[in-house]
């Protein structure tokens, strides 16, 4: 047996040496086939458009009509507002193309078929954990306005309320990643993880390592990475070497060259379940920027949470959801059936409620959840978000809250990953000061942080930015914490981090280049695509 296990580790450590790409091998590689019959496609569609030109004098009156038509159906649409002005810009620059671009997003061509799955999943799931009535009733004494978010929250899936579950909160990446560490250790069953991004290197290879000898041991792991990975990190053929480890892998919604809505709707989730009663989320990938063992864009600043107790059984159960879409048998029952394997049943200080968001179904369940908090706050709301991709409903609560006279602050990143992302933001930055919002960026480099603190008393750490690709576009999860004691570590850790901040004024934003502003205007036009 120790022969095999050495043997197994040994498969996990070649497994971290990453072949050097150049540009030959990746226009011969899978990637290159894939980009070339997309350009393909996409220069049939603009020889269809341009056959048409010649018959523009002809039609322009029809072309008339049909622009104001649109601007019609889009006025009288239920997409957001902000969307809308997008559309309508589109549309009015370019009708034919604009209409075309517009039904091709709202037909669902290659997600009908995973929205169905995911509705019928959803279904099954949704009494699975039953709720505690009487966690239920004492948090309606506590605070009726939470228990209103709670039933709220409840309509979009299983996502009960726990009272028995002990939180530990994480100020950067590098703290996460020792303690998941160590409890993969203790692993005896089961072991899911789900994560956006995973890149081979120090973190990946020690997390590797651990799994390849839990599975030697009897313990059975999963993986699921999004399936953008494979064009950025990883080889088309990982979850393959990963099967030689005896690790279970999928690839969320891989790429083809085939042009399709599903491609727009990514998992932007992070998850670490251990057999039922240890869990984590938070904004930290398994990559080495997130522990700043690599540094990309200066310090990395992040956060998570350990979830010890019955709340960890919400995000195995959402693990199991998406790991479902594409299995004939859903495996709730094997997973989540005995409650005695799943620690402290005693009651905890404070109360847990993970929820998950879908980006099928009609809730905006990250972005309400959000806004929640800002309207019942009575004190502050201190956020950390790497993105200000605003719509007009989270604009218009951020200042409310201000105007209020709620403390408001964003620490936002101080060195972008996006030139385009943080324009854009900077964008937003005139309105929020105007109304009292108080703006700080991080002077030591990028914050990836997902976090809402507010009151000293609730609070949310997640996968969940402010921006439209997370509260619209992908499948997101987060832990919602009423009264943990770690909500006083995670403000303490928001007063630290202030400090290697530096606040943005009227002054500070005149003195930005006038590039970077003309960036921010022109990308706030199609901010809803981004």
């Amino acid at each position: 047996m120790a022969n095999a296990n050495e043997e197994t580790q040994g498969m996990g450590i070649r497994l971290l040496k990453k072949g050097q790409k150049g540009l030959i091998h990746a226009l011969f590689s899978r990637f290159g086939v894939i980009l070339l019959l997309f350009l393909v496609q996409v220069a049939i569609l603009f020889s269809v458009f341009m056959w048409f030109r010649d018959l523009q004098p002809y039609i322009s009156v029809l072309m008339t009509i049909f622009a104001v038509g649109m601007v019609l159906y889009l006025l009288n649409s239920r997409f957001d507002p902000t969307a809308k002005i997008t559309w309508l810009v589109i549309i009015m620059l370019m009708p034919v193309f604009g209409a075309f671009l517009l039904w091709f997003t709202k037909s669902e061509i290659g997600h009908r078929l995973i929205k169905g799955r995911v509705d019928q999943i959803s279904g099954q799931a949704k009494d699975y954990i039953p709720q505690n009535p009487e966690v239920m009733q004492r948090l309606e004494q506590e605070n009726p306005g939470v228990r209103a978010l709670a039933r709220y929250v409840g309509r979009s899936g299983c996502h009960p309320v726990f009272d028995d579950t002990a939180v530990t909160y994480f100020p950067v990446g590098e703290k996460k990643w020792e303690e998941m560490l160590r409890q993969l250790e203790r692993a005896q069953r089961y072991i899911f993880l789900e994560y956006f991004i995973v890149d081979e290197g120090l973190m990946w290879g020690k997390v590797l390592e651990v799994l390849a000898r839990k599975v030697a041991e009897g313990v059975e792991v999963r993986l699921m990475i999004d399936g953008f990975c494979e064009f950025t990190t990883l080889s088309h053929n990982y979850p393959e070497k990963l099967k030689k480890l005896g690790i279970k892998c999928k690839l969320f919604a891989p790429l083809t060259p085939f042009v399709s809505t599903h491609y727009n709707y990514r998992d932007h989730r992070k998850i670490l379940v251990i057999d039922g009663h240890t869990a984590f989320t938070g904004g930290v990938n398994l990559a080495d920027e997130y522990i700043n063992y690599k540094m990309k864009f200066g310090h990395w600043k992040d956060t998570a949470v350990m979830l010890q107790g019955q709340a960890a059984r919400s995000f195995a159960l959402m693990f199991l959801e998406m790991w479902g879409i594409e299995e004939k048998e859903l495996e709730f029952e094997r997973f989540l059936s005995d409650a005695s394997v799943f620690g402290r049943e005693e009651r905890a200080l404070g109360y847990v409620m993970p929820y998950g968001d879908c980006p099928l179904d009609e809730e905006r369940v990250g972005e309400r959840v959000y806004m929640d908090i800002l309207n019942r706050a009575h004190k502050y709301v201190h956020i950390m978000t790497p993105y200000l991709i605003l719509d007009g409903e989270m604009e218009t609560a951020l200042k409310f809250a201000a105007e209020r006279g709620v403390d408001v602050k964003l620490i936002l990143p101080g060195i972008p990953d996006k030139r385009a992302a943080y324009a854009l933001a900077k964008s937003h930055y005139r309105s929020l000061l105007d109304s009292g919002v108080r703006i700080y960026e991080y002077t030591p480099g990028f914050v990836h942080a997902k976090l809402f603190v507010s009151d000293d008393r609730e609070g949310v750490v997640g996968t969940i930015n402010l921006d439209y690709r997370s509260l619209y576009h992908h499948f997101e999860c987060a832990a919602y914490l009423y009264g943990a004691p770690c909500l006083t570590d995670m403000e303490a850790d928001y007063q630290a981090t202030l400090k290697q901040c530096r606040e943005v004024t009227r002054e500070t934003l005149k003195a930005e280049p006038w590039t970077r502003k003309m960036m921010g205007y022109i990308m706030k036009a199609v901010a809803p695509l981004l």
